[in-house]
C-alpha cells in the first residue's frame, strides 16, 4: 500500500475572493464524497499538504479539525489523519451529478428513449449509428472466471498446459532483456516471431509466405475489424456463413456492411447461392477449415469457386483458421489460403485457442498489397501487442515447444471427442445427437425439430452445464435446434457427468407450438 507522502493529490484551482481554508476544506471535502479519497485512506501530513500548496501549516490543521470534527476523518497523534470508515450524509450540490441512467435503470447508451428536452437537463450522452452497432458484443464481457465444466466452449485445457516451462521462458527472457524490447516495437510484429510464425503455417497449413506478410494482432477478432474498415464502404455488402460467428458478424455490421447470411451444408458454405443472390459483394468471410459452428470444411470446389469469384470481382476472402491444429481423423487439412495465387485472401489464426486464453495474441498473413494500409491502421489503433509476450512466444515455438504441445493436445482433445460421442450416445440417445467429432474444441449436438434451443440452453445452464444454442449463430434463417458442447477443457469423467446432467435437463422437453 502506498504512504500517503506517494499520493499525488489532486485539487481544482482556488476560486478568485475564496479564503485558503474555505477552499482546502471544500476540496478535501469533495475528494472523500466522490470516492477519490477512499474510507480509510491516509491523507498527507499537514507539513507535506503545506508545502505542495504554498499554506500555512495552521490552515491545514485547521480544515483538518474542521473535518474531523463533521465527521469525515479520524486521527491519533503519530499515526496521522485518515478518512473516516462512516461518512455524513451525502450533500445534494456533491452527490448529485447527471446520470447516463433513466428511471427505469437502462442506459442511455442502450438506446433507452428519452425526449431531447430531458436529455439536454441530464447531460446523457447519445451513442452514434456505428457506437450502437459497437456496443453489441457476442462476447462475456465479465469474462468466464474459475475451473472449467461441461460444457465450456471454445476452450482448451488449461490444467494441461505447461505453464511451468512458460515461466522458466519468461523469467530467461526477462533476465536477458535487451533495451530494444522496452522501448517500441514494430506496429506489424517481432520479427523473429514473425518469422517461426511463417515457418509454422508454411508446414502445417502449406502456406508459402515471408515474416514480411505475417501481422501480429491481439485477437481473429481485430483482424476482422481491420479488414473491415479498411475494406468496406457502408451499405458493401459481405457474405457470412449462415449460421455463422456471431463476432464477425457484428464486426462486419458494425464497419457499416450490409451482411448476407449465405447458407450452409455438408459442403460447407454455398458459394453458388452467394454468387447468385448477392454477387456485388466485396469481402466474404469464412471458416474454411471447421464451420462455425456445425463442423463440415469447406469443399475443394467452393474453395476454388470463392477464390474464382474473390478475383472476378477484386473482392477479398477472410479466412478465419481458428482450431484447425485439432483434427482427429486423416491428414491435416491445407489452408485455403495455400490455393490464393492472386493474392485475395486474409488467413487468421489465433495462439489463444490453441494455448491459453489469456495470451491474445494472434496474426494475420496478409496479400502483399494490404500490408501497408494494415500496418498503419494497426498502428493508429492499437498501436502493437506488447513485446515481452511476443519474445516468450517465439521462443516457445523455436524451442520446439509449441510442437510438441499440439501433438499432445490434439491426442488428449482426440480421447475426449471420444468420450463426448460415446456419453452422449448412452445418455442422450433421442434427445440430442451428437455426429461424429473430427476436428476442433467443440460440437454441435442437434435437437429434435421444434425446440427451443435457447430454453434448452438456460434449463442446462440450472442444472449447472454450460452450453450455446445454435440459434445464436442464425443470421438470415433459422439455425437447426441444437447446442454447443465444448469438450477439450475437462476430462473424461467431467464430460460424463455432464451428460447425465444434461439428461437430467432434457427430461419433459417440450416442442414449441
Amino acid at each position: 500500500m502506498r504512504r500517503a507522502e506517494q499520493i499525488e493529490l489532486a485539487l481544482a484551482p482556488r476560486p478568485n475572493g475564496m479564503s485558503l481554508q474555505r477552499w482546502l476544506y471544500d476540496e478535501l471535502r469533495a475528494a472523500i464524497l466522490a470516492g477519490r479519497l477512499s474510507r480509510g485512506a491516509r491523507l498527507p501530513s499537514s507539513r507535506d499538504l503545506a508545502a505542495r500548496f504554498g499554506l500555512s501549516r495552521g490552515t491545514v490543521l485547521g480544515v483538518f479539525s474542521q473535518l474531523a470534527a463533521e465527521g469525515y476523518l479520524t486521527g491519533a497523534v503519530g499515526r496521522g489523519s485518515f478518512v473516516a470508515p462512516e461518512l455524513p450524509d451525502r450533500r445534494l450540490d456533491v452527490s448529485d451529478r447527471p446520470s447516463t441512467k433513466k428511471r427505469d435503470g437502462r442506459s442511455l447508451a442502450q438506446g433507452g428513449k428519452e425526449d431531447t428536452e430531458d436529455s439536454a437537463q441530464s447531460h446523457g450522452i447519445a451513442l452514434s449509428t456505428r457506437g450502437r452497432l459497437l456496443a453489441r458484443t457476442a462476447f462475456d464481457v465479465s469474462g468466464r472466471p474459475g475451473p472449467a465444466r461441461a460444457f465450456r466452449t471454445s476452450q482448451p485445457d488449461l490444467d494441461a498446459f505447461p505453464f511451468e516451462l512458460w515461466t522458466r521462458l519468461a523469467a530467461k527472457r526477462t533476465r536477458r532483456a535487451r533495451r530494444d524490447l522496452l522501448g517500441d516495437g514494430e506496429a506489424q510484429g517481432y520479427r523473429p516471431l514473425r518469422e517461426a510464425i511463417a515457418g509454422y503455417v508454411g508446414m502445417s497449413r502449406g502456406i508459402t509466405c515471408t515474416a514480411d506478410s505475417v501481422v501480429v494482432l491481439n485477437t481473429v477478432q481485430q483482424a476482422i475489424d481491420l479488414g473491415a474498415r479498411l475494406l468496406l464502404d457502408p451499405g458493401d455488402a459481405a457474405w457470412i456463413e449462415d449460421p455463422g460467428y456471431p463476432g464477425a458478424r457484428f464486426a462486419l455490421e458494425a464497419a457499416g456492411a450490409r451482411v448476407i447470411g449465405v447458407p450452409v451444408d455438408a459442403g460447407g458454405m454455398s458459394v453458388e447461392w452467394a454468387r447468385q443472390h448477392a454477387p456485388e459483394a466485396r469481402l466474404a468471410y469464412v471458416t474454411a477449415g471447421r464451420q462455425t459452428p456445425l463442423g463440415p470444411p469447406l469443399a475443394l470446389e467452393r474453395r476454388l469457386a470463392l477464390l474464382e469469384w474473390a478475383r472476378d470481382r477484386g473482392a477479398i476472402v477472410i479466412e478465419d483458421d481458428y482450431d484447425s491444429e485439432y483434427r482427429f481423423e486423416g491428414n491435416p487439412l491445407a489452408a485455403m489460403k495455400s490455393l490464393d495465387h492472386d493474392g485475395h485472401v486474409i488467413y487468421c489464426g489465433t495462439f489463444s485457442k490453441v494455448l491459453f486464453p489469456a495470451l491474445r495474441t494472434a496474426y494475420a498473413i496478409l496479400p502483399d498489397r494490404l500490408i501497408d494500409p494494415f500496418v498503419a491502421a494497426l498502428s493508429l489503433t492499437a498501436r502493437h501487442v506488447p513485446l515481452d509476450q511476443q519474445s516468450v512466444l517465439h521462443e516457445f515455438i523455436a524451442d520446439g515447444h509449441f510442437g510438441r504441445h499440439i501433438r499432445r493436445m490434439r491426442m488428449l482433445y482426440g480421447e475426449r471427442a471420444e468420450a463426448l460421442k460415446i456419453a452422449a450416445d448412452r445418455y442422450l440417445s433421442g434427445r440430442l445427437h451428437v455426429p461424429r467429432i473430427i476436428a476442433g474444441l467443440d460440437a454441435p449436438a442437434f435437437l429434435p425439430p421444434g425446440i427451443d434451443d435457447a430454453d434448452m440452453a438456460r434449463r442446462a445452464a440450472r442444472h449447472g452445464v454450460e452450453t450455446r444454442p445454435l440459434s445464436l449463430y442464425a443470421i438470415d434463417r433459422p439455425a437447426p435446434p441444437g447446442l454447443v458442447l465444448g469438450f477439450a477443457s475437462i476430462d473424461s469423467d467431467a464430460i460424463e457427468s455432464g451428460a447425465i446432467a444434461l439428461a437430467r435437463a432434457l427430461e419433459g422437453l417440450r416442442h414449441r407450438p
